[in-house]
């Protein structure tokens, strides 16, 4: 049976892994732990497909300790017991590695049944995971562990590592002569998103889908590339942490007047369908980040948002484009934020004080008896529909919340409420 490209092509040394190099390279802290032979407690984190299994196998392979893997998705804690009731072995003697795949698939419990070994250095544990380990992983094994980051393979990356598959097919399928076009490996190092096990994946679906041929000669061309690739590789999941990355950088593209890197994440947030997310989000940011800079933005948004959510996908694309360049556009203003928020601290750090008396409610037999609503000022009695009296409580008399934001609608804002001083 032939093994899967991925599998029979994997890196047994760090030099041969692509991508990462931010933390594999001369000097470089992965490197320099391998070298050092040394390995440490360590959290691998970053998407699908970026070399965390692989390093992981090489970290094991510099040491004496005995590799013991587990996937977190079916593992549990008798499978920790029965790794710790091995630890006085002549096969442990030198300790044990433990790879645990998915370690964000162990619940409090589980994780905790590890403290004890890996605390006392008797297990060694190199843990993975796609989702940022600050959420998922308790702050008991993350204070023993050095968290790396894993990030997506930039394409031409991925195109090394294709060429360098391409280079050593023959090991693999002996019985033909396979060739690799520039032309499909540029396609498929694209069209992965920077996976590359999805890549290697697509490539081995490609020659294997040629197999068939008499030939003894195979060409994977681009269109065998584009056959393998017809969906996109993009990896989007509304739950995870790629999700509130997306979401981040979308709102702050908009916030940082940058149409086009907004309509890019836009694209991100449509293909991973999440229509609900993208509509709620425009109506924040039109609040949030346009406010009264331009008071109407938030009508045209929900005029926009409607639309989209009536059309659905995938006509919704073209007014969410709408609202997303409208906004991006627009003069900013979070005045309307920093004046509620800095309220409510006020109230719920205590401090409030007591409603003026001429401000409470008077509609009521005997109101007038305890000093409810005596000398309110009625503005629309007065010329400008304006009269000076006191609002805020005693203690709070001379705060200001609202601080107009420099653009030119809270400019005549700002002047009107100085013309009335």
């Amino acid at each position: 049976m032939v093994k899967p490209l991925a599998d029979a092509m994997r890196p047994t040394t760090i030099n041969d892994v692509v991508g990462q190099k931010h933390i594999i390279g001369d000097n470089k802290l992965l490197s320099n732990i391998i070298s050092s032979g040394d390995i440490s407690n360590m959290i691998f984190f970053g998407p699908s497909g970026t070399g965390k299994t692989t390093v992981a196998n090489i970290c094991a392979s510099v040491t004496n300790k005995k590799l013991y893997k587990l996937n977190a998705t079916n593992a549990s804690t008798k499978d920790i017991k029965e790794i710790a009731a091995e630890l006085d072995s002549i096969e442990s003697a030198g300790g044990v590695l433990l790879y645990l795949d998915e370690i964000q698939n162990f619940n409090k419990k589980q994780q905790q049944s590890l403290l004890e070994y890996i605390e006392n250095g008797s297990i060694t544990l190199i843990a993975s995971t796609t989702e940022n380990p600050y959420f998922y992983v308790y702050n008991a094994i993350l204070s023993r562990c050095t968290v790396v980051e894993f990030k997506p393979v930039d394409d031409a990356d991925i195109a090394q590592a294709l060429r360098r598959t391409a280079d050593n097919l023959p090991s693999v399928y002996p019985a033909k002569t396979i060739s690799v076009t520039d032309e499909a490996i540029k396609h498929i190092s694209c069209a992965s998103y920077g996976d590359v096990r999805k890549a290697l994946t697509s490539l081995d679906m490609a020659i294997k889908s040629k197999m068939i041929s008499p030939d003894n000669e195979i060409v994977i061309t681009q269109d065998d590339a584009l056959a393998v690739t017809q969906k996109s590789a993009f990896y989007y999941d509304k739950d995870s942490d790629n999700h509130y990355d997306t979401i981040s950088a979308f709102q702050k593209s908009i916030r940082g007047s940058d149409p086009n890197a907004a309509i890019h994440y836009l694209a991100r947030l449509i293909e991973g369908g999440d229509l609900i997310s993208i509509c709620r989000r425009l109506l924040v940011i039109a609040a949030e980040d346009i406010g009264l800079a331009y008071p109407t933005a938030i009508s045209v948004t929900k005029s926009c948002v409607d639309a989209a959510m009536q059309l659905g996908f995938p006509e919704a694309r073209i007014p969410l484009a709408e609202a997303v360049i409208f906004l991006s556009s627009l003069p900013k203003s979070n005045s309307a934020i920093c004046a509620i928020d800095d309220a409510l601290s006020d109230v719920r750090n205590g401090n409030a004080g007591s409603i003026p008396a001429h401000l409470r409610d008077g509609h009521y037999s005997g109101a007038q008896s305890i000093g409810r609503a005596i000398g309110y000022k009625y503005p629309h009695d007065y010329p400008g529909s304006f009269v000076a009296q006191q609002y805020l409580p005693d203690n709070l008399k001379d705060k200001k919340y609202y601080k107009p934001g420099l653009n030119i609608t809270e400019d005549k804002f700002k002047s009107y409420l100085e013309k009335l001083k």
